[in-house]
């Protein structure tokens, strides 16, 4: 009877159980418009499993899946058994207490504190941990396990990082919210108060879910379950994005904000396939590339793969990895041969033996480089070696990355006994010379820009680098390349022309894209704009302005919880003459980064410009003790001095700045001239020759030097200079006076 009863029992909870999957499952009628027309939101991975199960059981055994996770026995790696680490003076303990996973290291204070896991961070080839602290701020531990050797290590062995030190674990540097947080969680909320400079940072799945690449679910599960699906009538993406079929660059810009150095523009994003709506990426200048555009920092692949020829022929993301586990499709050069000919792998194309290391692919075309003390990290530009390049401009090339004991020189003689002298042209026989800014620098980034064949990405590269070369012809193609259709051009052309803001004639061009369809572009737009002074906005265009630098301003405040962000957001309030407001975020950025010297010459500025001298002189003070070899803090404190009327210290400081080689051309103007009022005639023409060395080109280092020699009676030395002004300021009415002299 019991048994009965029991069966019963089990009858009804299957036919409950039938009956809620029929009332979840039923066909519903509600339309595809008024689904899409709807609030849509995060539903959750679990969600998605039993229809996409095999995309599933790919992403649970993924990085993604992994990269970020409660501390268990599973999810923690490292060694918590008692174990003890010292490195680099700091001596740490790691052990576990009932259920919660401690680390015993220095602390913000110096002195060794316990320390709750909250989180492990990452899974292979290293897992660092994750620590709460007041204010909602989680910080990344410096001690990292090598999920690899299996072992505790330092990320960056032998440097000694001072307890109070921005780069210091329990500082800004390595904290979670602001530096890695965004692209380890799915739809991440940073939720930075900037007053109270706390935290109360949300996610809706802890780690790198679905929807963080396909957006939110809610809506395609409702659409899903309508008359018209079921009947077949299906809509492209299912009300999902990067859905089958997308084109390449929705794809690459899916992964692109996680998978690229760049700059979140706000809190609020848009949903747009255009990355520069919510994204500044990096360009691969010297700033954090080689010169020649190999990967020198980490740049997550975005900025090296559109280089690349790969990218050019239409190559996406998921031509080479499965998306959903992260691997490779096919092993080793199999995933190469998938497009190209076989005879690419073979000796008679890599000169090397078969199954070594010499002879995979990526060995030559993705050199490698180790980030994070043991994360092994491709280049995404697949490029042809160059070892000459490397002879001629000592960049690095793949050769020599593996023969370390060879010269480049070596390896560029076997690249021309293998395949001839010849070598098929490549960009970075002209983005080198580029980079160097010297006075043949122009011409190479001309060629750049007028080649067709150049990827957008180095031809952006060549804008930025034409910012800091201050001719006429710069000066029309920067002009030229707010024309260009693609935003990262135009964003580069508008950050250029900032360094020619006074010799812009038609401030509509630049005005006119205040409206653009790009927030970027907009926000890059008003800091141009704003440049041109109060009376400087064309008048049709001063509603686009004030709604753009409302987006500037929203932008920088973004910011507001990084060192650097705070030295931005001060230099907007003070070129906006809001002193009180830039002098309260450049002492911000002072107290996260006591290194941060430049929020102290910036600060400076702000109290000499409020005629605040006293309180100028003793911030510059305060840099120039923090760093000595500051050349700028010199030159700075110089001009201070001088207005003070001191110029015994005013000429004590400029000779600090002339001393440490200063590449400004303004300091040895400076210092030139008023050697030459406290009769130092010989000392101010050998400064000012010294910086005519430097930059030839300068007019005040021309004009200085005419002077200086016309002052000393010595008009035949003075002409050279006065000529070179002549043919290039002609009518300036700075130089008439010198001119009338000269007889010019």
């Amino acid at each position: 009877m019991r048994n009965k009863i029991i069966s019963l029992s089990l009858i009804s909870l299957a036919v409950f159980s039938c009956l809620f999957t029929m009332q979840n499952c039923q066909t519903k009628t509600d339309t595809i418009e008024n689904i899409a027309a709807g609030p849509n939101a995060i539903v959750g991975d679990q969600q998605c499993k039993s229809c996409h199960a095999k995309q599933y059981n790919d992403w649970i055994k993924s990085d993604h899946f992994k990269a970020i996770q409660k501390p268990t026995d599973s999810t923690v790696l490292g060694n918590f058994n008692n174990a003890g680490f010292n490195a680099d003076g700091v001596t740490s303990h790691f052990y576990k207490k009932d259920s919660t996973f401690y680390i015993n290291t220095q602390g913000d204070d110096g002195k060794n504190h316990d320390y709750p896991i909250k989180y492990t961070f990452g899974f292979y080839p290293l897992q660092q941990y994750l620590v709460e602290f007041p204010g909602g701020k989680l910080q990344a531990t410096r001690l990292s396990w090598d999920s690899k050797q299996n072992k505790w290590f330092h990320q960056y062995p032998s440097q000694k990082i001072d307890a109070h030190d921005w780069l210091h674990w329990t500082g800004n540097a390595q904290n979670w919210n602001t530096m890695c947080a965004v692209c380890h969680s799915t739809n991440l909320k940073k939720n930075y108060d900037i007053e109270k400079d706390t935290y109360n940072t949300s996610f809706d799945v802890l780690n790198v879910s679905c929807e963080a690449c396909h957006g939110p679910g809610k809506n395609h599960i409702a659409y899903i379950g309508t008359a018209d699906y079921q009947k077949g009538n299906k809509i492209k993406n299912s009300l999902l994005q990067l859905a089958k079929n997308s084109k390449q660059l929705d794809q690459i810009n899916t992964c692109a904000p996680c998978h690229s150095l760049q700059t979140g523009i706000a809190a609020d994003q848009t949903n747009s396939a255009e990355l520069l709506d919510n994204y500044i990426p990096q360009i691969p200048n010297t700033e954090r590339f080689h010169a020649d555009g190999q990967v020198n920092d980490e740049d997550y692949t975005y900025a090296s793969f559109l280089q690349s020829k790969m990218f050019s022929r239409g190559v996406e993301c998921s031509s080479c990895h499965n998306p959903h586990s992260g691997k490779l499709i096919l092993p080793g050069n199999q995933t190469c041969i998938s497009c190209h000919a076989k005879t690419y792998d073979s000796p008679s194309h890599h000169f090397h033996t078969t199954n070594t290391a010499g002879a995979e692919c990526k060995n030559c075309h993705a050199p490698s480089k180790i980030y994070m003390g043991n994360d092994v990290r491709y280049d995404h530009a697949f490029r042809v070696p160059r070892p000459d390049l490397s002879v001629q401009y000592a960049t690095p090339n793949a050769c020599t990355n593996c023969h370390k004991e060879k010269t480049a020189k070596w390896a560029a003689d076997a690249v021309v006994k293998w395949y001839g002298p010849k070598r098929i042209y490549h960009f970075a026989e002209d983005l080198i010379p580029g980079s160097q800014l010297n006075e043949k620098s122009e011409a190479h980034l001309l060629k750049l820009w007028a080649d067709t064949s150049v990827p957008k990405i180095i031809k952006a590269t060549a804008i930025n680098y034409l910012g800091s070369i201050h001719t006429v012809t710069s000066l029309n193609t920067l002009l030229d390349a707010l024309k260009n259709n693609d935003a990262q051009i135009k964003y580069e052309a508008l950050r250029s022309l900032l360094a020619f803001s006074n010799e812009i004639q038609d401030k509509n061009t630049v005005a006119a894209l205040l409206n653009d369809k790009v927030r970027a572009v907009r926000i890059a737009a008003a800091a141009l704009v704003n440049s041109f002074g109060k009376n400087g906005v064309p008048e049709q265009y001063l509603s686009a302005y004030q709604n753009a630098k409302g987006e500037q301003e929203k932008s920088l405040l973004y910011q507001a919880d990084f060192a650097h962000g705070n030295i931005a957001i001060g230099d907007f309030y003070q070129q906006n003459e809001n002193f009180p407001a830039a002098e309260k975020f450049y002492l911000r950025a002072i107290q996260k980064d006591s290194l941060a010297n430049l929020a102290r010459l910036q600060l400076a500025v702000a109290y000499s410009t409020q005629g605040k001298n006293n309180a100028a002189l003793d911030i510059l003070k305060m840099a120039i003790h923090t760093d000595p070899k500051n050349e700028t803090a010199w030159y700075n404190i110089a001009l201070l001095y001088s207005e003070l009327k001191d110029n015994k210290h005013s000429l004590e400081s400029f000779d600090k700045a002339y001393q440490l080689k200063s590449l400004n051309p303004s300091v040895y103007y400076n210092y030139g001239l008023l050697l030459q009022q406290n009769s130092q005639a010989k000392k101010a023409i050998e400064v000012l020759l010294q910086g005519f060395k430097i930059n030839p080109t300068d007019e005040k280092i021309n004009y200085a030097l005419a002077y200086v020699y016309v002052q000393n009676k010595q008009a035949s030395k003075a002409m050279e200079y006065a000529r070179l002004l002549k043919n290039n300021q002609p009518n300036n009415p700075e130089y008439e006076g010198l001119f009338k002299v000269l007889g010019l």
